[in-house]
């Protein structure tokens, strides 16, 4: 396994957050293209709606900060994992659209590049040892914390911004359904995620050591 270098996972920390927030400007730009008439304010806006936008929002000033000199602790680097992971599954299973050009790009960036290479940056460069099962349920609380906001917004303003917490599309029963099915998923992979931090973490034997064989007499 390979040790935690400080200066690869500063650095490495470094171009994922230039990854993140450079698709959330190249998205910003192409909408603002998109619909000439509206001001730099509304179009933040509209994109912060997304769990996808806040996400990556969210991690790229966290690796920024890390970047910088930053020492986040082990779970809110875990948990940075969880939720972007979650961004890209959640998004190739149920939510994958075709597009092109530029906004395909930035639509990678979110939803695929930027997920994998924090997983990858994870598991080789960060800290790991502080890992442990109560972990996943304080993972919850940044996807209930957006929920909260997604469904109180779209109240406000009449738009959701995904099929399952619409309750004007699927009534607010079925909202519930795929809100505490999303909720066990995030744990139950939280649950994963500490295991593998466990794995990784442990201690490697003394270079030195031997394994037991008959011994001479």
């Amino acid at each position: 396994m390979m040790m935690m270098t400080p200066v690869l996972y500063r650095l490495t920390a470094a171009l994922i957050a230039a990854l993140a927030l450079g698709s959330l400007a190249l998205q910003l730009h192409l909408g603002l293209e998109r619909w000439p008439g509206r001001t730099l304010w509304v179009e933040s806006w509209r994109m912060g709606r997304y769990f996808t936008v806040l996400t990556n929002l969210l991690l790229g000033l966290s690796c920024a900060a890390i970047a910088l000199g930053w020492r986040a602790r082990d779970s809110w680097l875990a948990g940075l994992v969880l939720w972007i992971g979650i961004v890209g599954i959640v998004y190739h299973a149920l939510l994958a659209r075709e597009l092109e050009g530029l906004r395909r790009l930035a639509d990678a960036g979110q939803h695929t590049v930027v997920p994998l290479l924090t997983l990858l940056w994870w598991m080789m460069f960060a800290p790991k040892r502080g890992l442990a099962p109560r972990h996943a349920v304080w993972w919850l609380s940044w996807p209930a914390i957006y929920v909260a906001y997604a469904l109180i917004r779209g109240e406000i303003d009449g738009r959701h911004p995904y099929f399952f917490v619409d309750p004007p599309l699927i009534g607010w029963p079925a909202v519930g359904l795929w809100v505490l099915g999303l909720g066990a998923a995030f744990w139950s992979a939280g649950r994963a995620l500490v295991a593998l931090g466990q794995w990784l973490s442990r201690p490697s034997p003394p270079a030195d050591a031997a394994p037991d064989g008959p011994r001479s007499r």
